[in-house]
């Protein structure tokens, strides 16, 4: 098993949390943006914000070599876009029905499902938290 350091764990943690923290800041923004820009019956801003979100979670994952780094930044993203699918009292809605709200839904859905599954799993070794095997003293009986 291989020992880290408490500084490495914490930075282990930061670097999950700041992940985290993209994924809801590239769901505020594209919550907002994804039906500004249309090419004919396409919702071309969708598709972009879409194609986006794969590859910062793709990313993410390869570069921490594992799922998780994936993962959190999907949490981030998923748990600020679920809510703004939610009708409020006055009728106000921040990913309305249509072709763009469903293209960054839905589309980014599978894109989330399609960056875990194509990241690497855990134990690859991540290119930020290169963990040191503890060397044990030579101590022959």
């Amino acid at each position: 098993m291989e020992h880290r350091s408490q500084a490495e764990s914490a930075l282990g943690g930061a670097a999950y949390g700041m992940l985290f923290v993209l994924g809801v800041v590239m769901a505020v923004v594209g919550g907002f943006t994804h039906p500004e820009w249309q090419v004919g019956p396409v919702p071309g801003a969708a598709v972009l914000w879409v194609l986006a979100l794969f590859g910062v979670c793709l990313g993410a994952g390869k570069l921490m070599g594992a799922r998780l780094g994936a993962m959190a930044t999907a949490l981030g993203w998923l748990l600020v876009t679920m809510p703004f699918t939610l009708e409020l009292g006055a009728g106000d809605l921040v990913i309305a029905a249509g072709a763009p709200g469903y293209v960054y839904l839905y589309g980014g859905l599978v894109s989330l499902v399609a960056a875990y599954l194509l990241s690497p799993s855990s134990g690859g070794g991540s290119w930020l938290l290169k963990g040191y095997p503890v060397k044990e003293p030579d101590v022959k009986a």
